[in-house]
Order: structure tokens, then C-alpha cells, then sequence
């Protein structure tokens, strides 16, 4: 009798406490319906119909009643060359975008925490962040006046002489241009987090250090990027985890047709094949293959960073 009644107020206990918890923080979990029913209703709702994949897709006779086909389209996507020509380029914009792309928000955010003059240092954080807030369309057009044949950079050149350089037609060229506009796009937005990691670090690390006689970049390389390792070995793994994805505004408004052979990528390609091709079935068992992929990047990423000690996801 007397376990039951200890049981008994433990219960009582236990729910007490946690409607108290649900009256103090309510709120919260009002904020949470909007997102939870966005996924709920635009990702999760959406998933059953990847079966479009496997089936002839009828529009009219929706895709349960549509004739299965197996993994017709599959094969057709991996005997095609054009598959394979937007598979690469999807990869190497990807990769290369990485490569530029990640060390830059690093490096920003631990020259932006050297910097000692506060109202200087806060200027630079704004300037920096505003390009995160333009949209593509408008980075395109900017990019057109800046690097066109007939842009603001090509007059100067012009005037000085210099022949024109065909930054937006040449493969090489709008390779290089596409991954800058990208790297200066986000590296300021993406210097948040790393600025926040700075912030944990213990201010005692950089006294002892300085008492050591280390230098600024000796505090730099032995304790900021030590304490920066965990969230970047993270942002690592979610990047690589989408090094097969893309995203569609950036190579529809920055590519061209002199450019098709190394602008167009996988979004882009199931957009004029599927969508305005009207070939659903065959450009959502490319979608399904490409999130596979990427399943098995950021799991085989994750894996890599805790069979070396590091702290995965999950």
C-alpha cells in the first residue's frame, strides 16, 4: 500500500509539474501549428505520390489509377546523356560552390570578431548581411550590367583598350562568375552562426593564451578554430548532404543558351523536361534518385565525422 500511494504522488507529481511547464510556455507551441502544418501538408502530405516515379502518370487519370511501369523511367534517365550532362554539372557547381563557399564565412567571422572598433564592426556585419536578402532575379540583373558584353566592367575595359571579357558566355568564365555571385550572396548571412560558436568560447582561453605570449594568430589557430570545429564539422555534413541538390532560381535567371552545356542542372532540367515537356513520371524518378543521393551523402558524412571522434547530427 504504501509503494502505491508513493507511485500515486509521483503521478500527481509529474503531471503537476508538467502543466505547469504547458500554462508558463503555451505560447510557444501556438507559434509551432503554422510550421507544423506546412511540413504536415507540403512535404509530408505530398510524399505518397513519389509512386509517379513507377507508374505511366495520366494527368486525368491521377497517379493510383495511372498503369505501372516499373522502373521504366529510370533506366530511360540512365541511358540518357542529357541526365548525365546536368547530373555533372549539378555536382561540379555544387562541389566548387562548397569549396569557394564554405571557408569564406569562416574566415569573415573571425576577422569580424578581431575587430575592436564596435560601430565600424557592426557597419560591416549589415553591409555584409544585405546581399543574403536580394533575391536571384535581382542579383541576375545586376549581374547583366555589371558583366555583359556590353556591361559597366566591359565599357572600362573598352576604354582602356582591353577587349571585351565574355564573362557570361564563355563556360569557363560563367562557372566562375555564378560560384562568386553565390560565395558573396551568403558569406555574410552564413558568418551568424560562426559569430554566435565565437561567443561560447571561454573569454579565459585568450587570457591564458596572451599570458602564454601567443599572438593574435596564435590565439586564432589554438583556440577560436578548436572552438569553432564541432559547428563547422556540422555545417559540413548538411552541406554535403545536399552536394547532389539544387537549387532552381540561380541557374534559370544566371544561365543562358551559350552557356547550356554547364548551366543546366537538375532542377532546371526536370522543370523543361517535366514541367513544360509535360514527362512527370520520367523527372520525378530523377527528383526520387537525387534525394536518395543526397540521403546517402549526409548519412555517409555523419558516419565519416564520428568514426574520426567528431560530433555528428545525430
Amino acid at each position: 500500500m504504501m509503494g502505491n500511494a508513493v507511485v500515486s504522488t509521483d503521478n500527481r507529481f509529474i503531471k503537476s509539474k508538467r502543466d505547469n511547464y504547458f500554462k508558463r510556455h503555451w505560447t510557444l507551441y501556438v507559434m509551432l501549428v503554422l510550421p507544423a502544418a506546412y511540413f504536415v501538408i507540403f512535404r509530408y502530405m505530398p510524399m505518397p505520390n513519389i509512386v509517379i516515379a513507377f507508374k505511366d502518370y495520366n494527368l486525368f487519370r491521377g497517379p493510383w489509377q495511372s498503369p505501372w511501369v516499373g522502373s521504366r523511367w529510370f533506366q530511360e534517365a540512365f541511358t540518357s546523356n542529357d541526365f548525365y550532362m546536368v547530373l555533372k554539372n549539378t555536382v561540379v557547381l555544387n562541389f566548387l560552390g562548397l569549396l569557394a563557399g564554405f571557408p569564406a564565412p569562416v574566415i569573415l567571422a573571425i576577422v569580424l570578431n578581431e575587430l575592436t572598433n564596435g560601430t565600424y564592426k557592426r557597419a560591416a556585419q549589415t553591409i555584409l548581411y544585405l546581399p543574403h536578402f536580394l533575391s536571384w532575379i535581382i542579383i541576375s540583373g545586376i549581374a547583366v550590367q555589371l558583366f555583359a558584353s556590353s556591361g559597366i566592367i566591359n565599357t572600362v575595359l573598352n576604354g582602356m583598350g582591353i577587349p571585351p571579357v565574355e564573362f557570361l558566355t564563355k563556360n569557363g568564365l560563367w562557372i566562375t562568375t555564378y560560384i562568386g555571385l553565390g560565395v558573396w550572396k551568403e558569406m555574410g548571412w552564413g558568418t551568424i552562426i560562426y559569430l554566435a560558436a565565437i561567443t561560447n568560447i571561454n573569454p579565459e582561453l585568450y587570457e591564458a593564451a596572451e599570458v602564454d605570449g601567443a599572438g593574435r594568430f596564435g590565439k586564432i589557430w589554438h583556440i577560436t578554430l578548436p572552438g569553432l570545429k564541432p559547428t563547422i564539422i556540422v555545417l559540413l555534413i548538411l552541406n554535403l548532404g545536399s552536394i547532389l541538390g539544387s537549387e532552381f532560381d540561380r541557374p534559370y535567371v544566371m544561365g543562358n543558351s551559350l552557356v547550356r552545356q554547364v548551366c543546366d542542372v537538375i532542377s532546371t532540367y526536370v522543370y523543361r523536361v517535366g514541367i513544360r515537356g509535360l514527362k512527370f513520371s520520367y523527372t520525378t524518378a530523377i527528383g526520387l534518385f537525387q534525394s536518395v543521393v543526397c540521403v546517402l551523402f549526409l548519412v555517409g558524412a555523419n558516419t565519416l565525422a564520428e568514426k574520426t571522434g567528431e560530433q555528428g547530427i545525430w
